[in-house]
């Protein structure tokens, strides 16, 4: 075969790669013929290199001389530099890569650093999800029920769970339960309870139709707020100084509890028990969920400027649910995205795009939804079913974990301050704490104790 027939890295590969028993012998002068010309008698004006097929390694060493230096090496130095090339001589296609530049280490070095393990490859750790609660509260009479919210936890660490008549505080820091307040039986049971965001006041709402509100600290009741419902106050949600209530006859009413006349205004929308009430981070959009099956999102600005007690003014109403909808979270990492969830005859969790009023997926969990968080730290989204807990990833959807969490529907969750640990209650009387978005080797929980 001719020379046309041999590709220019191969004839470049031939011509410059050299045993290194020869590089004393031999020097290196690159040709000045073609590698493209059919006459081998015939020189280009030029010579073209191709990095693919050449050996800098081997150029280097011999435009600099350093070979002639090797007879002054120290043994422990010949090895290296033995290593060090028929390492290099193994895989000479990758001399040029784009990494950090080798330690330069004299003799014996290389097998100390390697015995050390500085020059490894470290695996990334499988994040490790427990199967088993960190702490458990016995947490007797909590009303198995759909339509309430008695579970919830403050900025201060301290969770709040309201168990007939009365609220119990259980403080994180000191691990310790105390009842905070109980009402009577004309006023009671309670109903729904939700913290303030200073973590010190707390609103709770009765069947009676009133909301409570309490000074935590001291367990002082502050004021009661009346006239904004006929029946009982199943869901709450505080922003800043506003303090919105969902009742059992459809409407929502935002109240300001600085002043006197608190009812500022009131969303008129569903028909049925308003059971799901979140406000947005911003604190623009309200997201409510009813037992009309229908989610409404409502505007902040667009209710101020509405006189109290306005009718219909909401910014989008999903009717993409088939049952009732208690679930709603809010994504802490990308605004104007809503998750909500349906109860037995629906069983999806439905994502939302509040900006454009557009449904962005669905996906069929198998059971109720009875509450969704997001994880503060990862695209991740948890949810409580009928005796689970399921940890889904944002946006695939694919289940990441599974837990067998309660005996019976897993109907309330609520998440610490720092994002890291769930608590969760159900009709099995039991509240207890999953490290599912932590790490299950710390945190403020071991053992068992009991609320009262």
């Amino acid at each position: 075969m001719d020379d046309a027939g041999f590709s220019p890295s191969i004839s470049c590969s031939r011509s410059s790669r050299l045993p290194p028993r020869d590089l004393r012998s031999r020097s290196f002068v690159p040709s000045l013929r073609s590698p493209f010309s059919k006459n081998p008698h015939e020189y280009g004006d030029r010579f073209i290199p191709m990095r693919s097929s050449m050996d800098f390694d081997l150029a280097r060493c011999l435009l600099t001389g350093s070979w002639k230096q090797t007879d002054n090496l120290a043994p422990a130095s010949e090895s290296y530099q033995k290593i060090l090339a028929e390492t290099f001589s193994m895989n000479r296609t990758r001399i040029l890569s784009f990494k950090r530049r080798p330690l330069e280490i004299a003799g014996g070095a290389l097998q100390e650093l390697l015995s050390d393990g500085i020059v490894s490859h470290r695996a990334r750790q499988k994040r490790f999800i427990p199967q088993s609660p960190v702490r458990t509260l016995y947490a007797p009479e909590l009303f198995d029920n759909y339509y309430l919210n008695l579970l919830d936890w403050g900025s201060s660490n301290v969770l709040a769970v309201a168990l007939g008549n009365t609220v119990y505080l259980w403080d994180a820091n000191k691990k310790s339960a105390s009842e905070m307040m109980h009402v009577d039986e004309d006023h009671g049971p309670i109903a729904s309870v939700n913290w303030a965001p200073d973590g010190q006041h707390i609103a709770i709402g009765l069947h009676s139709s009133d909301v409570q509100l309490w000074d935590s600290t001291c367990g002082r009741l502050l004021r009661t707020l009346r006239g904004m419902h006929r029946y009982r106050v199943g869901s709450l949600a505080w922003n800043k100084n506003i303090l919105t209530t969902g009742g059992m006859d459809g409407n929502i009413v935002n109240n300001d509890v600085r002043i006197r006349s608190h009812i500022v205004h009131t969303f008129r929308g569903h028909q049925l028990d308003v059971c799901g009430l979140k406000w947005s981070d911003s604190g623009r959009q309200l997201a409510s969920g009813g037992a009309d099956n229908l989610v409404y999102i409502w505007d902040l600005p667009a209710a101020s400027s509405n006189p109290p007690l306005s009718g219909n003014e909401w910014l989008y109403r999903f009717q993409d649910h088939v049952d009732a909808v208690r679930a709603l979270a809010w994504s802490p990492f990308q605004s104007n995205l809503l998750a909500s969830g349906g109860d037995m005859d629906d069983q999806c969790i439905k994502f939302w795009n509040t900006q454009i009023g557009a449904c962005l997926g669905s996906v069929d969990t198998g059971s109720q939804v009875c509450s969704l968080l997001w994880n503060k730290h990862e695209r991740e989204l948890l949810s409580s079913h009928q005796n689970q807990l399921i940890l889904w990833k944002y946006p695939s959807m694919v289940k990441i974990a599974e837990i067998t969490a309660h005996t019976s529907q897993v109907l309330f969750t609520a998440q610490s301050p720092d994002g890291r640990t769930v608590a969760s209650a159900a009709g099995d009387e039991t509240v207890r704490f999953w490290n599912v978005f932590g790490n299950a080797n710390t945190g403020p929980f071991a053992n068992f104790n009991y609320i009262r």
